[in-house]
This record gives structure tokens, sequence and C-alpha cells, in this order.
């Protein structure tokens, strides 16, 4: 079944659990859309029928884990015409949630997830640098300069995310354009824990455009590096944050 109304990544979102189709599974998938604004403030989700249609499990199974998230306070459910389940995105952005699932991963899971994700994104922009069409290169442009207008730190995030998926979008490559988007809602919302002040968006910035110049370029290896220098920085920032909120 489609879903149309979420967006180019709402199809990984929405991808079936396979065997993997336990609550908590799909609550994950969703608080994780929901962290990483693929799932917008005030959206309708699909009704309980298709949800579990879509994501390969019982109804019971979709009704345990919104009723998870409405606990969270992270959807709302209406009665009556007109009803259904809408996200309600956090007051304060992700930062609760993004600080909750750092606290649940050591320091070796941060440094493994950050040597996937950079080479997840570094294969992705070789690949853009040699199929990417021009309308491709002007969306992330266009992505590149909302990053550099956001001026709030979940804007920012926001932004820094959507680029992630253009870039894997401009790859051409199905397969890792669902595990970019895998790994943004996993481990991209995390990185921004430690950045969103005007030097680290600075830096942010310039990484972007360093990316995107490359891909313009038509220059694989740079893009390749560029991709993964960004993300290595950012993971290295995360690990110093959290080395620095442990206490001794």
């Amino acid at each position: 079944m489609a879903v149309p109304f979420y967006g180019r990544a709402s199809a990984a979102v929405f991808a079936p659990l396979e065997s993997m189709s336990r609550s908590e599974l799909v609550v994950r998938r969703l608080m994780d859309a929901i962290a990483l604004g693929l799932l917008p403030d005030a959206e309708q989700l699909p009704g309980e029928l298709d949800l579990a249609g879509i994501f390969g499990v019982s109804t019971v199974t979709v009704r345990e884990a919104l009723s998870v998230l409405r606990a969270e306070g992270l959807i709302e459910t209406r009665r009556g015409r007109g009803g259904g389940s809408f996200v309600r995105a956090p007051k304060d952005g992700i930062d609760q949630l993004a600080r909750r699932r750092l606290n649940g991963f050591a320091l070796s899971e941060l440094r493994d997830l950050g040597d996937v994700y950079a080479a997840i994104s570094g294969a992705s922009a070789a690949l853009a640098a040699r199929r990417s069409s021009p309308e491709d290169l002007g969306r992330l442009g266009q992505v590149a300069d909302a990053l550099a207008a956001a001026d709030t730190a979940d804007a920012r995030r926001r932004a820094d995310g959507h680029f992630h998926i253009e870039v894997a979008a401009a790859a051409q490559s199905p397969q890792l354009y669902h595990e970019e988007v895998r790994l943004q809602a996993e481990f991209g919302t995390l990185l921004w824990i430690a950045f969103g002040d005007d030097s680290s968006h600075a830096q942010i910035v310039r990484s972007c455009r360093a990316v995107v110049a490359a891909i313009g370029d038509r220059d694989p290896g740079a893009a390749r590096e560029a991709a993964e220098q960004r993300v290595a920085d950012s993971t290295a920032r995360l690990i110093d944050y959290r080395l620095n909120e442990d206490p001794p």
C-alpha cells in the first residue's frame, strides 16, 4: 500500500517489518520517524488496519504500539468524524527522545554506528556524483541553503537530516536510500544532541557545501571523502559530549 502524503522518505518509514513484528518495533519505527521529522506534527497516521498491513503485523500489535506512543505524548487519538491518530511533535523538539536514546548506547556502539553511517553516507555521495540529475543537484542546493538559513537547533537538525536523505535519493540506489533513512532515524538524531550552536552550525554548513560541490563536479572520490568526513566529525563530537556528560 502506498503512503504518498509523508514525502519521499515515507517508503522507508512504512516498509514492512518482515519477521520482526513485535509492538516494540512498531513503536521504535514510528518514534524514530517522529523524531526525525518524517512524520510532521499534526499529520494523521494511517488507520490501524492500514498500519497492520503496512508493517505486516496484527491490529492488536498496532493497537499496543499506538497506546505506547499516546502515553509518550507523541500521538493523540480523536474520535468521531475526522478522527484517527495524529502526530504530536515534542514541545522541545526531539531533545528528550534523543537523550534517552543516547543513554542506551555504549561508547563502542556509538563508534560502530558512526562507522556504518559514514560508510553509507560516503557510498551515497559517490554514487550521487555519478548518477544525479540536474534536478537532484538543484534540490541539494536548496536543502543546503535551507540548512544555512535555519536559525534554531531543531530547524538545523531537520535540515541536515533532509540533506542526508536527498543525497541518498540522488544516488538512485533504493537499498542505500533505505539504509540512509534507517540510520538517520537511529543515529542521525543523536548526532545533533552535541550540535546546534552557531559555531557547529557553521561547520556543518561548510561540510554540506563541500559535498554538494563534489557531487556537482562529478567527483565520486571527493564526494565520498567529504560525506564520510562530515559524519566522522559529528560522531567524534557526540562521543566527546557523551564522555563529558557521564558522571565520574
